[in-house]
Formats: structure tokens, C-alpha cells, sequence
């Protein structure tokens, strides 16, 4: 008879108590209380000496309204809060009033600044700034101006320091003790990455783009295809009342040392795992499923500040995201932390499983694709962030732009993760250095390989490379105008130029393993030209095939179109032809193939999109032929006005309205606004909107601050995805 199995024990208490004497400061919303008196002998049965004849702290003004010195010189002034927010590397101002003038040759004060629980100088998060000694503190301090009782004092915040929320202190020398201000929360200071400063690893030189990476709340994010673009608004909302504190709440969550916080290069990094909830409990959960009943569909968002909130009050992860939602909400969190940073947009972004800078296509012996046995992804287009700073873990020359990507595709140092990457290592083929380039490097530069199968031994022959199919082109929103550029030439350099192979032989160097094989072009080209077409409409697909040989070609060709997600992964095939084309020696022949709506629209997923693979096999010669188009289906319009005086504290009206062209009803729909400065988040739930009928909401907002601004919002159900509008307007003070 077998012995039973012994009880399961649970698992040991471990205790650290003999690694390190205290627990590692990593939360900034944990403080513990500073003594209002520290003495410097023993006090006796009596309590403190009388210390009348020493200096009194009467008060303590931080200067914290956006009319007084410090917000409009540290271009914080767009923030609301309550709080003095600066960047650091630069002076601010306080005022301390005492009992009476204060007299520099017998008085001693300091101003105390702590973050985190246990404080502690040699770590960083207790500072003290006295204004009478020069070089004690890591940040410098002096008198600004002395009149009658009141001090006021300049402190310039060390560009290294560490980013969060510091509680404030001032402290008077006497000869038994340090007597000090009590704990006020009004005096809490927010020290953040200052891009404007020389000294700090943020620092940007060029007054358009950090305009735009750091204080621009409204983004445009581009989709679609690469020759039919799309684009769509985003309120990053980084200056919107508590989504500063949810940001650092992130890095709480992530347990991240506070002494870590001040380097530009392991925030980001962070960030990059902690927007998405795969291994963290972090802030998004992806959702490439089409079902998003126990959350908000990804297309339905129109901005941050919703999800931000959300996920630091509920302290659970919100629901649901995509690629451009997470890069959406990462960029608000760089910018709010004063990081510049900007959306970019990869079209036809290489997901390549092994790392091998080929993305596989394998075809069966006839040209047709083994939809079984091809396993790589090409993703329509890829978005993801680039975040500026200096990179002193690298050589020189590659700092400036990183980029980091939190949507979860692979693991990086065994978190979903990726980056920072140098993007001009990226260019240059330096794909060992930290963190993720080679990963990066693939996603801009692999080749489309198409084999052919053996169907005697399975043995796998290249017929066709494809190198100019993946990257083809990244794009971000031009500093200051809602316009794209283009910033394909700052990842690679020009196709088939002398350096672009040189790149590649480096990549190779570091194991990226590249398809050596050349099989000879085909005499037989074979286009598929570009089409716009709306959702809902017929259309007609045409084939160009062109015969550039002296002989007659035939040629036997596969044309499947798929309903495919955005991120390259088929969902249903609608249309299979198989045309036997034969041409004239140095003729051209066209193929048109009608497609119905009703083929594809009951098949639709969220992205609209159409894809059509053309492959075909060259009767007299054998070669391999292949065209490919993403046809992106355009969406209605939604009609955003506003209506009232656009004067701040006056109320206004914004209307949406929406009439449904399709002959089939929309149900379970979701209508969402909002604009930065101006309105919350707000949404609205239709059940049902008839085929031909309208819906029309009103609703009121009170913009709280001047300037240019814009209203988002979008139309969201399963039936109809990516309908969006936006509405201008520049509020009066």
C-alpha cells in the first residue's frame, strides 16, 4: 500500500531583515511625519526650552497660483491642481514669513524637502536647502529678497533629482534642536523632468518640438494603410485634474524605488510594463477578439484622462486596449511627468516570432498560400511611442529619440515589455545595445520571404523576397499643425542604398539571420492598384498583370480576400478566385473581380479592413508572382458643433449628430465626448439607431481655462467601428 501523500505545508515566512536594515523606499503616497522638534541633547522632565528669542515660522507660501512667479516660468501653468508644480534643474520661489525681520548674521533656517517613508539623505529623499551655507545640499538655495518679516527664497531642485510629489518643511536652528513647520499638505510640491533645462537627461533643444511632446494635450493618430491613411484624435489630457497623481501612483504600483525615479531611461522602461496588465496587474488589458462585453471597446475611447482615473481609483486594470490605446496612454503619462514624447505609426509592422528578420510566407506547389504553416504576422500598422533623452549607458551619439512600446507582444528580461531603443542604433544596425533594438530593428526591416513547399520531403525553397514590403513608412504629427511627417529615413536608410546594406550586414553580426537566397525576378509583374471604398459599398478589384518577356506567358493565379484584424491575423475569408491569365509577349492584361458588400460586411472586425493576396505560378518558367493590398474601408463622419460664448467659467453647448447610411440597424451604440480643459469624459448609450435614421445629443460644458482647444468624439458598435469628429474652438479668458 503507497504512503499517503504528506499535507501541503505552506510555504516559509522568507525574512530580508539580514540583507538591508530598512524596507526599499518605493511608494511616493507613503510619508512618514517629520518631529516638529528635533533635539540635540537630552530634554528634561520640563519638555523643549523656552526658544521666544528664536526665529517664528508664521507662514509659508509656496506661490503656487498660475498668476505668481513660479507655474508660467516653469511652464506647469496648464495643470490642474491644487499644488506647485516646477521642473527641476530650475529655480522656484517661496515666501516665509517669521515673528520678526530676519537677521542673516544670527539666524538659521532651512527649507527641508522629503519624499517616501523613512527619508534619508545619502539616498536622496530628504533634501535639506539651507540658505546660508553654499554647497551642504544637493539643490541650491538663496535669499531672493528680504522685506521686514518676510523671507522670500529661490530653490533650484538638483536636474537629477528624483520626479514625484515632495512634502515641504522649514526649519529653524536654534542652539537645543531644529524647530519646524508642521506637516501641510497645501505645501506639497510636484518636481518634475524639465525638458527646458541644459542639465537635465530630457533636455530638448528645439522650442517647436518640445512645444508639442510636452505640452500639447491633443495628439492625431494615424492608421489604415500607408498610401490611405487614416487618422484619428486623441485628448492625451495629461494636465487634467488627478491624472498626475494616477502617473505616479503607476510607478507605486510597479513598487519602483523612488531612488530610481529621477532617471529618465528606467522610468520609461517601467512605464513601457506597467501600461499593460500582462505580468503587473498595469493599467490596460488587451483585447484582439472582437468582444468587448465586460469592458470599453478599444475604438470607442477618445482619450486618456477616462482610463487613467479610472485604473488609479478602482486600482485594477481597465478594459480593453489596443496598440494605439496603450500608445495613446503611455505618451500622456511621458508628457505629464514632463518626458517628450510622441505617437509614431509603423505601417506594415514585421511581429516576427524568432527574431530572424524574415517574415515567412510558405506557398503550397501550385503559388497558393499554406495558410496552416505560415505563422509570422504583418501588422497593418504598429503604433508605439518615442520618448527623448540622453543615453549615458551608451556610446555617444545615441541618445535623443527612444522608442518604447507597451503594447505586449514579446517579453523583454522577462516582462512584456520594450525599450528604450536607441532609434539611431536602430538606423545604424547597433542591435546589442539596450533595450530591445533588434526587436525594434525587425519590426522596421524584415524581409517578406516566400517559400515554396516540397510536397515530397516538405523541404522549403525561397522563389520570392520581398524587402521593401515591411516599414514602409513611420509616421508621427508635425510640432504645431495637425499634419503627418514622415520619419521613415530616421529608423533606415533608403532602400537599396550602399548603407541600408550595410545596416543589414551589421545586424547580422549581432544574429540576425536574413534570407541569403535572390531568386530571379519574375518576367511577369503583377499590381494591384489602390482603391478608396466606404463601409458598406461594391467594388470592383483589379489585377494588372504586365508581360515584359519576348514569349507568351501563362500564368495560374490565387486571389483570396480576407477580413483581416489590423494586427495582420486573418479573421474570415470572403472571396477565392482562381483566374488562369495568359498574356502576349510585352502585353499587359487586366483582371476585374467584383466584391459585394454582402460578402464582407456580415465577416467585418473592428479595423474595416480588407486584404487581398494575389499569388501565381508562371506555367512556362515556374516562377512565383505575388501582389498585396490592405484596403482600408472609410467610415461615416460624425458631426461634432459647438454652440455659446467660448469664455472661460460661461456655459457652452457641443452637439453630435449622426445619421446611419447603411441599409441595417446599429445597436448596443456608445457616443463619446470630451475635450482637454474644457469637458470631462462624457457618453452616451443608444440601443438601437434604424437603418436611414439620425441621433442627435446635446450637451452641455464649462471650459475652465483659456486658449485653442478641440472636442473629440467617437461613435462606437460592433457593427460600425472607427466613426470620429472633432469640433475647434479657442475659449476668451
Amino acid at each position: 500500500m503507497s504512503n499517503p501523500e504528506p499535507a501541503a505545508q505552506p510555504p516559509p515566512q522568507v525574512s530580508h531583515r539580514g540583507r538591508s536594515a530598512a524596507p526599499i523606499a518605493s511608494s511616493n503616497a507613503e510619508g512618514e511625519e517629520v518631529p516638529e522638534f528635533d533635539s540635540f541633547g537630552i530634554i528634561g522632565p520640563r519638555g523643549p526650552p523656552p526658544l521666544r528669542e528664536f526665529l517664528d515660522i508664521w507662514d509659508v507660501n509656496m506661490l503656487r497660483r498660475p498668476d505668481e512667479v513660479n507655474t508660467p516660468q516653469h511652464s506647469t501653468h496648464l495643470y490642474a491642481s491644487d499644488h506647485l508644480i516646477v521642473r527641476r534643474g530650475q529655480e522656484f520661489q517661496l515666501k516665509v514669513t517669521f515673528d520678526r525681520p530676519y537677521k542673516p548674521s544670527d539666524d538659521q533656517f532651512a527649507v527641508e524637502f522629503v519624499i517616501g517613508g523613512s527619508p534619508q539623505f545619502s539616498k536622496g529623499t530628504y533634501i535639506p536647502v539651507s540658505v546660508a551655507m553654499d554647497g551642504q545640499s544637493p539643490w541650491d538655495g538663496r535669499v531672493v529678497d528680504s522685506t521686514d518679516n518676510v523671507v522670500t527664497v529661490g530653490i533650484t531642485p538638483a536636474p537629477d533629482c528624483i520626479v514625484g510629489k515632495w512634502r515641504t518643511y522649514v526649519a529653524v536652528v536654534t542652539p537645543y534642536g531644529i524647530r519646524r513647520t508642521r506637516r501641510d499638505e497645501s505645501r506639497d510640491l510636484y518636481v518634475l523632468f524639465n525638458a527646458w533645462a541644459t542639465g537635465d537627461s530630457v533636455f530638448l533643444d528645439d522650442d517647436d518640438e518640445r512645444e508639442e511632446c510636452v505640452l500639447n494635450e491633443v495628439g492625431v493618430i494615424y492608421h489604415g494603410a500607408y498610401d490611405d491613411m487614416s487618422e484619428r484624435p486623441w485628448n492625451f489630457g495629461q494636465f487634467d485634474y488627478g491624472v498626475l497623481d494616477a502617473c505616479l501612483f503607476i510607478m507605486d504600483k510597479a513598487a519602483m524605488p523612488l531612488t530610481n525615479r529621477g532617471d529618465a531611461i528606467k522610468v520609461a522602461r517601467k512605464a513601457s510594463a506597467m501600461l499593460n496588465s500582462h505580468d503587473d496587474d498595469g493599467v490596460l488589458v488587451g483585447n484582439w477578439s472582437g468582444d468587448y462585453t465586460y469592458g470599453v471597446a478599444p475604438t470607442s475611447w477618445t482619450g486618456s484622462t477616462e482610463i487613467l482615473l479610472n485604473y488609479s481609483s478602482s486600482k485594477t486594470p481597465v478594459c480593453y486596449a489596443q496598440c494605439w490605446v496603450y500608445a495613446a496612454v503611455f505618451n500622456t503619462f511621458l508628457r505629464c511627468l514632463g518626458i517628450p514624447a510622441r505617437v509614431v505609426t509603423n505601417f506594415y509592422s514585421a511581429h516576427d516570432n524568432d527574431g530572424n528578420l524574415k517574415t515567412d510566407v510558405i506557398l503550397d506547389e501550385n503559388g497558393r498560400i499554406d495558410k496552416h504553416r505560415t505563422k509570422d504576422s504583418i501588422w497593418n500598422y504598429h503604433c508605439w511611442n518615442e520618448c527623448y533623452m540622453s543615453r549615458p549607458d551608451l556610446p555617444q551619439g545615441f541618445g535623443g529619440w527612444q522608442a518604447v512600446d507597451a503594447t505586449p507582444q514579446e517579453t523583454s528580461d522577462g516582462m512584456y515589455r520594450c525599450g528604450p531603443a536607441s532609434v539611431q542604433a536602430i538606423k545604424h544596425g547597433q542591435i546589442c545595445f539596450p533595450y530591445d533594438a533588434a526587436f525594434v530593428f525587425a519590426e522596421v526591416n524584415s524581409d517578406v520571404v516566400f517559400y515554396s513547399r516540397n510536397p515530397r520531403d516538405g523541404t522549403l525553397e525561397p522563389v520570392k523576397v520581398n524587402s521593401s514590403h515591411v516599414g514602409r513608412m513611420v509616421v508621427t504629427k508635425v510640432p504645431g499643425q495637425d499634419a503627418r511627417r514622415d520619419i521613415t529615413d530616421q529608423y533606415k536608410f533608403p532602400e537599396g542604398s550602399p548603407e541600408e546594406r550595410a545596416v543589414l550586414e551589421k545586424a547580422e553580426e549581432y544574429g540576425c539571420h536574413r534570407e541569403k537566397a535572390t531568386p530571379p525576378e519574375a518576367d511577369v509583374e503583377l499590381d494591384m492598384p489602390l482603391m478608396e471604398v466606404r463601409v458598406g459599398d461594391d467594388f470592383e478589384l483589379k489585377l494588372e498583370f504586365n508581360n515584359t518577356s519576348d514569349q507568351a506567358r501563362t500564368v495560374d493565379v490565387y486571389v483570396s480576400g480576407n477580413v483581416v484584424y489590423y494586427t495582420g491575423v486573418t479573421s474570415s475569408e470572403f472571396l477565392f478566385k482562381t483566374p488562369r491569365v495568359i498574356l502576349d509577349p510585352k502585353k499587359a492584361e487586366k483582371q476585374v473581380m467584383e466584391v459585394r458588400s454582402q460578402d464582407y460586411m456580415k465577416k467585418l472586425v473592428e479595423q474595416a479592413n480588407l486584404h487581398f493576396i494575389a499569388t501565381g505560378k508562371v506555367k512556362e518558367t515556374g516562377q512565383i508572382i505575388t501582389s498585396m493590398r490592405v484596403v482600408t474601408l472609410h467610415t461615416p463622419k460624425l458631426s461634432v458643433e459647438v454652440s455659446g460664448l467660448a469664455k472661460v467659467s460661461e456655459e457652452m453647448m457641443v452637439t453630435v449628430e449622426f445619421t446611419n447610411p447603411f441599409k441595417f440597424n446599429l445597436e448596443d451604440v456608445y457616443v463619446r465626448v470630451e475635450g482637454p480643459g474644457v469637458m470631462p469624459p462624457k457618453y452616451k448609450h443608444y440601443s438601437l439607431i434604424t437603418a436611414g435614421s439620425s441621433l442627435t445629443w446635446t450637451e452641455g460644458f464649462t471650459p475652465r481655462r483659456a486658449g485653442p482647444t478641440k472636442l473629440m468624439a467617437s461613435l462606437d458598435c460592433a457593427a460600425l467601428r472607427q466613426v470620429y469628429g472633432q469640433a475647434q474652438l479657442t475659449v476668451k479668458p
